[in-house]
């Protein structure tokens, strides 16, 4: 069970993120009220929010998962592929470690983003992508290995996280899409297919009883209700534009 979120407020240069998806520049009034409705959606979910204020200086800093991977032991700060990003951590540290006593942190040349790693009860799956690197990866390992929890890489290529093509939803459930449907880790688990062209449903969280999605697949909606979950839709198409999905909008733990 999840107590705590953190979440971030998008700032005035949300604008200005990272992208390679080619759909425009986000509304950032409409992107302001899509995280109030995403807000709205956690509160329903049992959850202490914790929501920080906007980071002008960073303009991807509402994407807080990247920053920092929370354990049910210890709290990692991340480093960033992104040069532009490195800061965010650092600015994650503190309040972090409001909630833990083990602060565990990523040294260069490790690359790690939070959207690259997948936890599956006490194992977390780590993916190599361009953002995330071997040596990154390798120190997560030996993190979680001293604290009796297991790690292990999985090589991506189309896509920009780990996360960005599949995601966890308890109970043996996995959503998928692309390379992620026929990768041999994943082949027990109760795989929920989403199509290429409904790729960007295979980002998705369960916090708690509920499932967070985004809106408009209402047939992988049915899908996963189908397992006996409860589902709770979201607008993203702002941060859609920004690469960015369910996950990356909050650090859950």
């Amino acid at each position: 069970m999840f107590q705590h979120v953190i979440v971030r407020t998008p700032c005035q240069s949300l604008i200005e993120g990272i992208t390679s998806a080619n759909l425009g520049l986000p509304d950032l009034a409409l992107a302001m009220s899509q995280h109030e409705q995403y807000i709205a959606a956690l509160r329903q979910c049992g959850v202490a929010l914790t929501i920080l204020p906007p980071l002008d200086a960073y303009p991807d800093s509402v994407f807080v998962e990247d920053a920092a991977l929370c354990t049910p032991h210890c709290v990692v700060v991340t480093r960033p592929g992104a040069d532009s990003r490195r800061g965010e951590a650092a600015l994650m540290e503190p309040v972090a470690s409001r909630f833990y006593e083990c602060v565990e942190r990523i040294e260069a040349p490790g690359t790690l983003e939070g959207g690259d790693v997948m936890m599956v009860g006490r194992h977390y799956y780590i993916g190599l992508s361009g953002r995330t690197n071997a040596a990154g990866a390798e120190q997560l390992i030996a993190i979680l290995q001293r604290y009796g929890l297991s790690g292990s890489a999985v090589p991506l290529t189309e896509f920009l996280h780990l996360k960005t093509g599949c995601s966890y939803l308890e109970d043996n459930v996995l959503l998928a899409t692309g390379e992620f449907l026929s990768r041999p880790e994943f082949a027990a688990f109760d795989i929920i297919a989403v199509p290429p062209e409904q790729a960007y449903a295979a980002n998705a969280i369960r916090v708690n009883d509920k499932v967070i999605m985004p809106a408009g697949f209402p047939v992988i909606r049915a899908e996963i209700e189908r397992r006996g979950m409860t589902v709770l839709e979201v607008p993203m198409s702002e941060f859609e534009k920004l690469d960015g999905g369910v996950s990356c909008l909050s650090l859950r733990f």
